[in-house]
């Protein structure tokens, strides 16, 4: 699994990538008293900016130490990088796209309801682009291409995205299942070889039946990729190649709404890029599938038209 490693453990936010999406992917792995600092940061990153280390240790009960140890878990290399960070970050977002401005409250109308839903959807599409690691993907690519059979796993909303993934990759001819059942997930993993690929998506990373059907594959000689919002998830470890999302949940959208638009994002990159690996071939199987499709529409009758 070595190139999962590399994936999981990033050394710290690239040029152009948002400090605070780093931040709250790593948040679930950092240590209790660095989630403190984590979510303080995150709920005010242009007033953390413009705090000393001491400032923002007291306002976090903890240790100018602690947020040494932070600022390095998170990949930065002290506290004066994280400030330039989040101002940085702070400076690039306009009004009404600052942390928080999406959560929906109970006293919300339906109208501010639908205005937040589609920030907070756009926001995780954006992000995700932008913390998407291409060299990864174009990995992906490379193995599901040369693959001889793709299972794809994912329980809830993530078994809805496998599904949109399995109908993809079979409208340009490649033999692509989805197992959203987690029983059939691991008797379809017990059956994968060398030549195989597994994909799995799991926005925590820890959904254990998808973990476990990973796991069966990958001990069966299959290539291995996971799709999650964590780094530093367990899913990542059965991985050889590991694709980040970047969706933030609320109390109100929690585990199934931007964390599916997200991950629909990086589905769709999979699939514009896998089609163009061989462009001829997956044109011709495009207008087959289309016009099949076509076919169906016409033979449905109007009511009354005889």
């Amino acid at each position: 699994m070595a190139e999962s490693q590399s994936q999981v453990e990033p050394a710290g936010p690239e040029l152009g990538t948002d400090v605070l999406v780093v931040i709250r992917a790593l948040l679930p792995s950092l240590a209790r008293v660095e989630q403190r600092v984590a979510q303080q940061v995150l709920a005010d990153p242009f007033g953390t900016a413009r705090q000393s280390i001491s400032e923002l240790a007291a306002s976090c009960d903890t240790s100018a130490t602690t947020i040494v140890r932070f600022c390095r878990a998170v990949g930065l290399r002290g506290y004066p990088e994280l400030r330039i960070a989040l101002a940085t970050a702070a400076a690039h977002a306009s009004e009404g796209t600052a942390e928080g401005s999406h959560e929906i409250i109970l006293d919300d109308d339906p109208a501010t309801i639908a205005q937040k839903i589609a920030h907070a959807d756009a926001l995780a599409v954006t992000d995700t682009a932008k913390y998407l690691d291409i060299d990864t993907l174009v990995q992906v690519v490379g193995v599901l291409a040369d693959a001889r059979r793709i299972d794809i796993y994912g329980v809830g909303a993530s078994g809805y995205v496998a599904l949109d993934l399995q109908q993809k990759l079979q409208r340009i001819g490649k033999p692509a299942f989805a197992w959203p059942d987690p029983h059939m997930a691991i008797t379809s993993a017990a059956l994968l070889g060398p030549g195989d690929v597994a994909v799995a998506l799991s926005h925590t990373g820890t959904t254990a039946d998808t973990i476990d059907a990973l796991r069966e594959a990958a001990s069966n000689g299959a290539r291995t990729a996971a799709i999650t919002n964590f780094p530093r998830s367990p899913i990542t470890a059965a991985a050889d190649y590991v694709l980040l999302t970047a969706a933030r949940e609320t109390a109100f959208r929690s585990g199934a709404m931007t964390s599916r638009i997200a991950q629909l994002t990086v589905v769709d990159c999979l699939f514009v890029v896998l089609a163009q690996h061989d462009l001829p071939r997956s044109t011709q199987a495009l207008e087959r599938t289309f016009e099949a499709a076509q076919a169906k529409r016409r033979r449905v009758r109007r009511p009354g038209s005889g």
